[in-house]
């Protein structure tokens, strides 16, 4: 079965280029104009996965508003960035979204293709783990895999789908240490540095230690990665 894959982009020329790349190797794809064009179309049935312009007709982050809406329907879904806006603030808002990618005009085609396959691959190897069990109580760690929450000592932490990957990949293979390149792979992006891991972690201590300052059980290996201590 053809995967469906969905464009919002407002430039028609660079729109039906990516919708000619895509569809030339198989996929089924989607084009849309703006942001309310493809609001409305996902409400009804989403894509497998999408890609983002920005900068969309009046709307300054009408991609960045697209995504937020995109992950209160599907925390999972593959989203790419696919912009002409190319600082690190920008970069970074997006990835924070849990975008699976940011990718700056002007884009190979061929390259946009390669990408898209690669992404694919992921969300497969990403279905495929739900065959794992749904649930893992580690001390005073509680991961639900059905509804992407995790809780310590019974408080909900309030997590992005990034931080839920990271932590629940340390808590799975407790005292074992995840190496950064492990940890860029499971954010399931391309454009991530060690610094970026880095980053992910100290939001993750943070959003543990509101609910109990003792928190410390994300150890640092230094110049390797991370560890989940076992209690």
């Amino acid at each position: 079965m053809s995967r469906t894959i969905a464009i919002v982009e407002d430039d028609a020329d660079q729109r039906e280029n990516y919708a000619d790349a895509l569809t030339s190797q198989g996929y089924t794809v989607q084009t849309f104009g703006n942001k309310q064009q493809a609001l409305e179309s996902f409400q009804h049935s989403l894509p497998d996965l999408a890609i983002l312009d920005i900068m969309l007709e009046d709307e300054v982050d009408g991609g960045f508003d697209l995504c937020r809406e995109l992950r209160h329907l599907s925390p999972q879904l593959p989203i790419i960035f696919l912009t002409a806006r190319d600082s690190d603030i920008d970069r970074v808002s997006g990835l924070r979204l849990d975008a699976w990618d940011y990718i700056t005009k002007p884009v190979n085609l061929q390259f946009l293709t390669v990408r898209v396959a690669s992404l694919f691959r992921i969300a497969s190897s990403v279905q495929s783990e739900t065959d794992r069990p749904s649930a893992i109580v580690l001390g005073n760690l509680e991961i639900d895999q059905n509804s992407m929450s995790i809780s310590w000592k019974g408080y909900l932490l309030n997590l992005t789908l990034t931080e839920f990957w990271l932590i629940e990949a340390l808590a799975r293979s407790p005292g074992h240490v995840k190496s950064y390149e492990a940890l860029m792979q499971i954010t399931r992006q391309s454009s991530v540095e060690k610094n970026t891991i880095n980053g992910y972690v100290r939001r993750i201590r943070k959003k543990f230690k509101e609910v109990d300052n003792s928190f410390s059980m994300i150890q640092t290996v230094f110049g390797v990665g991370y560890r989940w201590q076992p209690e």
